[in-house]
């Protein structure tokens, strides 16, 4: 596999780790499109199907703690997601008008 087909599959964007704004990618193609991951080789990578089944088990068994955990944590620095949400806008917006005929 080749550096250039890894980086077509793959998007950069900013996301929290811990208390930092870090680089990450969204994978755009193969068995792992719309997650996000660490590194740009991951989603290319097989998919293990022992840690996927044990993590919907775990989901099934915890989803509801998840949710209160994760409301927690969002809820506590709502400054850094609005951060986060401007880095990851495009860095140029086409203003594209119509004229009316």
């Amino acid at each position: 596999m080749r550096i250039a087909e890894i980086e077509e599959a793959v998007s950069q964007i900013w996301s929290r780790s811990g208390n930092k704004s870090v680089r990450k990618y969204r994978c755009t193609h193969g068995p792992r499109k719309g997650r996000i991951v660490a590194k740009a080789a991951t989603c290319n990578a097989p998919k293990s199907l022992k840690t996927s089944f044990k993590m919907k088990k775990t989901r099934r068994a915890k989803g509801a703690q998840q949710k209160i955990a994760t409301r927690r944590t969002k809820k506590f620095n709502p400054a850094s997601q609005r951060r986060l949400k401007r880095l990851n806008k495009p860095k140029r917006i086409r203003a594209t008008r119509r004229k009316k005929v």
